[in-house]
């Protein structure tokens, strides 16, 4: 149940008073105030902070991953065709401009897909960052883990497969919706599931089959490497869209949440 006076952080009182609001625990250095809320209900120089701006920037740059991944894959194509013409029947294709033409075609492919991805990824930890500090506010007592590791988590050998999660799914537990009593309502976190499934094994598969391309010397084995490539690169697409859709959700629960925020008096 939340706050009666703040509608924001859970109520721990008989008379269902957060701790700040009952004055039984003083605000922690560092954490997140209930602001006056501006235009929209987000925070004036304070917390919660819209997120629809980067979202929309994390979407655009999305857009560019997948694009690029299209692109990867269509020189791709080319490309094994023409070893598989060699490995097969012999083809010398690959052998002169034709060949040499596709691969560079394919370096530079690759290069874009690089740039595209660590410019998304930058952007998408800014948002990832806002909304786990937003959903502090909305609800302190969903989450496991600090707003901090909304960055540091990604940064973990092998912990970043999971840490990420267990922050966008506190962000997603305090960003859920309520009822006119502070309830809060079920809601489905197949956006959150089905993004962090795709992401993980086409981060896993990626590292596989780019070890396999490094390591593929005989024809045979380029046209293998290369399938799986372009198998990572397809499961990628599949990864950014189902990122397009979570980014999406949680903004969306975010913004009706912020709108509570300005239909009910903020504590001060």
């Amino acid at each position: 149940m939340l706050c009666t006076r703040c509608r924001t952080r859970t109520a721990v009182t008989d008379d269902g008073l957060c701790a700040l609001c009952s004055g039984t625990r003083p605000l922690l250095p560092g954490r997140p105030v209930v602001p006056v809320t501006g235009p929209g209900g987000w925070g004036v120089g304070t917390w919660p902070r819209s997120p629809v701006g980067l979202s929309r920037a994390v979407i655009a740059l999305l857009g560019t991953v997948i694009a690029t991944d299209l692109a990867a894959l269509a020189s791709g194509l080319h490309l094994r065709g023409l070893w598989t013409g060699y490995a097969d029947d012999g083809d010398p294709a690959v052998l002169g401009s034709r060949g040499q033409g596709a691969e560079v075609l394919y370096v530079v492919v690759g290069g874009a897909q690089l740039a595209a991805f660590l410019a998304t990824a930058v952007v998408f930890v800014l948002w990832f960052h806002r909304t786990r500090r937003n959903a502090e506010v909305f609800d302190l007592s969903a989450h496991t883990m600090g707003p901090g590791w909304a960055v540091g988590g990604w940064f973990v050998p092998v912990a970043n497969f999971w840490f990420p999660y267990r922050v966008a799914a506190g962000s997603w537990r305090a960003s859920s919706p309520v009822d006119p009593e502070g309830a809060r309502l079920p809601v489905s976190r197949a956006p959150l599931n089905l993004w962090w499934a795709a992401w993980a094994v086409s981060l896993i598969l990626d590292r596989v089959a780019a070890r396999m391309w490094d390591r593929a010397e005989e024809p045979g084995e380029i046209v293998d490497s290369l399938a799986l490539v372009m198998a990572a690169d397809a499961l990628d697409i599949v990864a950014a869209v189902l990122a397009v859709l979570f980014v999406r959700a949680l903004t969306r629960m975010q913004v009706a949440r912020a709108g509570l925020h300005a239909q009910r008096p903020a504590a001060v």
